[in-house]
């Protein structure tokens, strides 16, 4: 447990456990079990009449996106209801009942809080005002909005130079409030704009920007139901993203196979039971993974080169099983990528990934006369020292069959926030685009700064050092995202200002700086309106599409404001008068703010009519086959080396993993259903053969400790759950284990946390 100097913080919350039940992993997603669920979280936080009203609003066309995951509506919604079980968690946690407010604050101090789970934490309710803690003051207090936002205006005057201030931005945040958002930061002088892509995704965005010339999946959702195979790899998502499916299901109804890789089988790939069908209530379902290959923890790269090696193989003697007609027009590298391959060896590759030599073999079958292939990824490929490398030989795989730019074919990187793609596209990012900063300036009358910003892991630096004073977070949970929890910690208690715009409580508001502020705003399903008119944000969903927003909820209170109106009260308050920009008009009139994203950002012209209905697709060069921002005008091939796990003896590999009862860092409840864990989430998944050889016993306490640059780095009292887990691996959740990843041990290029694969030992707790 880490304190802060002047208040006594629990960093970590409580290590206690809360009643372990286990039962057998299930053999099934989704049915009437996730119905039940659903709709018993919905009424409890919400009550009936709201919860049936919101439900059948959220993602529909004139309704309201999901502030859970990012995964793309169908051209037409059921209209029995457009969401899954974690979709309606997110609803309920979002529009709850209860409330946290003036009297709360005053009944409970940020010490005696933190010392709550995060669980009990998130379900205290929906913030309703402002508030700041004061100086050595452990109570939060009212402020009123002018007050925050002339505070916020001092600090950052008060900083010697604008690099000095950090400002996050979560994906859960509208087009138009990142938009406005960048747009104030520039303005105030520094590119320092973390967000949390750099913490998932941004291994995708490198990699798929340095083989195909955009940072995004090419695919669209229809092609789904004319794909011949899908690849999912390092996903799960039964879990974290319900909605696909239904995807996958229809790519089976239409003769498609599914190949699933990852070192868990977890239940939503083996089998959907899709609550809206006959079949799925009261007949099996639909099985969905055809071939599960159980590779290793971050052996992907080396899973794949086997793959492709056999497939090689095959192609000498036929010539027609790689699509040599794409390769020599669209593509750069294949011949040294086939050098490359014969530098392995197939039985040490095999060895290597931990996966049957026997289903490798049927899936190099399998893929050998199939072009319509699609591979879908999320972080089990991108937490890794290699997260880059393993998205290449994704690259690699679909480039060697010609699955891009045709139907049923391509990339698709499954976002995990509901609009963090489009926070990038508008131009929330810590890397200068000379192109962006030329239209800002044309379009707005200031120059924006032309020197690269801090990333996620370098804030967190530059504030544990001091060289960073003042942190602004525009939504998320930035302390339970982040990477080594006790490092970031410190590093936001640093602060002279934190501020958090918010919806609901969480951890981060009560580990803050020496003054914080908590700026309560309005949620996605909440009516949005000036002068009695209705107004809507736009979104992007994690294949590219642009669609409007528009909640219609009660808001929680009459003293929450909009996004954008938050950002330009601090700009105004900030700039006063003297700012080209005009501030005030663009927070309140959104489609002011649309059209000038139309300007500044390509593909958004006419925003205001396109954005209507299903809305519209940006530009993707990949669906054109168009490479020409490439080196040589052409989709590259990569030569990637092989992971590097050395482990001592006593050494395991975690991955940290969400259980189905959360969303990031959103704890709903303490069951892992898929996985038959129930009311507990200090648990360890580990071999059964592992337990063995350590003399391990099922439910045995156990702390686990990471060592990295001679610093130890500590996680107590886990639970030992006997599980079907590689040999050498281990898994437990997050952000609970988040404390042993350390902060300087990232991605190359992309520098996203290791998330997926941390050296551990394990000792007994008593020790």
């Amino acid at each position: 447990m880490s304190t802060s100097k002047k208040r006594n913080i629990s960093v970590l919350g409580p290590e206690t456990f809360t009643g372990i039940k286990l039962q057998e992993p299930a053999e099934y997603a989704a049915g009437i079990p996730a119905v039940k669920v659903a709709l018993q979280h919905a009424f409890k936080e919400m009550g009936v009449v709201k919860a049936v009203s919101g439900l059948f609003q959220m993602n529909q066309k004139d309704g309201f996106d999901c502030p859970g995951c990012a995964w793309p509506d169908p051209k037409k919604p059921s209209k029995l209801g457009e969401y899954c079980e974690n979709g309606a968690k997110a609803l309920a946690e979002e529009a709850t009942n209860k409330r946290v407010d003036k009297d709360f604050f005053a009944k409970y101090s940020v010490e005696e809080l933190s010392n709550w789970s995060d669980y009990q934490i998130g379900k205290s309710g929906r913030l309703t005002e402002p508030m700041v803690l004061k100086p050595d003051s452990i109570h939060y207090q009212p402020i009123s909005w002018e007050e925050a936002y002339e505070l916020i205006a001092q600090k950052l005057h008060e900083l010697e130079t604008p690099d000095e201030a950090v400002f996050y931005t979560s994906g859960r945040s509208s087009n138009e409030a990142a938009f406005l958002y960048g747009l104030f930061v520039r303005a105030f002088g520094t590119n320092n704009m973390p967000d949390c892509s750099n913490m998932c995704h941004e291994s995708s965005g490198v990699a798929l920007s340095e083989t195909l010339g955009i940072g995004k999946g090419s695919v669209k959702l229809e092609d789904f139901d004319q794909a011949e195979i899908v690849m999912v790899i390092g996903q799960n998502p039964g879990t974290n993203h319900p909605r696909m499916l239904s995807a996958l299901q229809k790519c089976k109804e239409n003769g498609g196979k599914v190949i699933s890789i990852n070192p868990l089988e977890e239940a939503g790939l083996i089998r959907f039971k899709n609550p809206q069908q006959i079949k799925g209530v009261f007949k099996s379902g639909t099985f969905l993974t055809d071939i599960h290959l159980q590779v290793k923890i971050n052996q992907d790269v080396t899973l794949l080169k086997v793959i492709q090696k056999k497939l090689a193989a095959l192609d000498k003697n036929t010539k027609d099983v790689f699509d040599h007609q794409f390769i020599e027009t669209y593509t750069n590298g294949y011949n040294e990528l086939m050098e490359d391959l014969e530098r392995y060896s197939e039985k040490e590759l095999i060895e290597l990934c931990g996966v049957e030599e026997s289903f490798i073999n049927e899936t190099v079958q399998l893929l050998a006369g199939k072009s319509k292939i699609i591979i879908c990824w999320a972080m089990g490929l991108t937490q890794h020292k290699n997260g880059v490398n393993n998205i290449k030989e994704c690259v690699n795989l679909l480039l060697l069959k010609g699955s891009l730019g045709k139907p049923g074919a391509g990339t698709c990187p499954v976002r995990g926030h509901s609009n963090v793609q489009g926070d990038r596209t508008v131009g929330i990012m810590h890397h200068v685009s000379p192109a962006l900063n030329e239209l800002i300036q044309k379009t707005f009358g200031f120059t924006p700064p032309d020197k690269e910003g801090l990333d996620t892991v370098r804030a967190i630096e530059a504030m544990n050092k001091g060289e960073a004073k003042v942190f602004i977070a525009l939504g998320g949970n930035f302390l339970s995202a982040a990477s080594d929890t006790k490092y970031t910690a410190e590093a936001l208690q640093n602060c002279e200002l934190t501020v958090n715009i918010s919806t609901k409580l969480n951890r981060t508001h009560l580990v803050a700086g020496k003054t914080s502020l908590i700026l309560p705003t309005l949620g996605r399903s909440e009516l949005d309106q000036k002068n009695g008119k209705p107004r809507y944000f736009t979104v992007e969903n994690s294949m590219g599409r642009v669609h409007q927003s528009k909640g219609m909820l009660q808001p929680a209170s009459d003293n929450l404001i909009s996004e954008p109106e938050i950002i330009g009260g601090i700009a105004n308050a900030y700039f006063k008068e003297g700012h080209p920009v005009p501030w005030k008009e663009l927070s309140q009139n959104y489609e002011l703010i649309r059209e000038k994203i139309g300007i500044v950002i390509k593909g958004f012209e006419d925003v205001n009519a396109k954005s209507k209905g299903s809305g519209f697709y940006l530009p993707n060069n990949v669906r054109d086959l168009d490479f020409s921002k490439l080196p040589g005008g052409k989709a590259q091939f990569s030569c990637c080396d092989l992971p590097e796990h050395i482990l001592k003896e006593d050494e395991l590999l975690l991955m940290t993993i969400r259980s189905h009862d959360q969303f990031n860092t959103t704890i709903y409840g303490l069951d892992d259903r898929y996985r038959g864990v129930y009311n507990e989430r200090r648990i360890v998944l580990m071999n059964e053969k592992d337990m063995h050889e350590r003399k391990l016993n099922k439910y045995d306490i156990i702390n686990m400790t990471s060592l990295y640059d001679d610093k130890k780095r500590k996680a107590t009292n886990f639970l030992i759950v006997p599980y079907n887990i590689p040999r050498g691996n281990i898994a437990a959740y997050f952000p609970e284990t988040n404390v042993l990843v350390p902060y300087n041990h990232f991605a190359d290029k992309s520098n996203t946390p290791i998330s997926k694969s941390i050296k551990v030992t394990l000792e007994p707790a008593f020790v």
